[in-house]
């Protein structure tokens, strides 16, 4: 028995080592973001949202994936970025940290690009009003660069805890 637990730990850490570098990338408004490819669980189409009263802002309601509920974060409203219709671009990143899953609402999805450790530059003090504390760093990609958004940081902001439906 002991043997196929160590076995399974080692499955776990190849797979880890596969998703180590990679990024989804996204847009929300003008701007690239990245987040880690580890915590997304899915994309989806953007459905009918459920709303729920007395929510923070930035959660617009839930949805109902698969007899699972999950709580949904726009992030244009999250950022205070100006709104706009949602269109058969927009998409819904399914994210989990521990075991809470998280809609995220943006604009398009691009796709998964690889960023090593050394193009990657720490956070910016300021950055598209966006507080620094939720950017985990800068990608370079060739001439390009990608916001990589600390996304632990953004689900697990005080208001937001409040509002993970298990």
């Amino acid at each position: 028995m002991e043997q196929r637990e160590s076995q399974f730990d080692q499955y776990e850490e190849i797979d880890e080592d596969t998703q180590k570098g990679k990024y989804l990338s996204f847009h929300v408004g003008r701007e690239s973001y990245g987040i880690e490819i580890k915590h997304v669980k899915e994309i989806i189409v953007m459905q009918e949202i459920t709303e729920v009263p007395d929510m923070p802002e930035s959660f617009i309601g839930v949805i109902n994936l698969r007899g699972k509920v999950i709580s949904i974060i726009d992030f244009r409203k999250f950022f205070k970025m100006e709104a706009r219709e949602y269109d058969n671009r927009t998409s819904i990143i399914v994210v989990e940290i521990g075991e809470v899953p998280v809609g995220v609402v943006v604009d398009t999805v691009s796709e998964v690009f690889d960023i090593p450790e050394e193009n990657i530059d720490p956070p910016p003090r300021t950055h598209s009003g966006i507080s620094s504390k939720y950017i985990k760093g800068i990608g370079k990609i060739g001439n390009n660069v990608r916001i990589l958004l600390n996304i632990e940081n953004i689900l697990y902001e005080e208001e937001l805890e409040s509002v993970a439906i298990v």
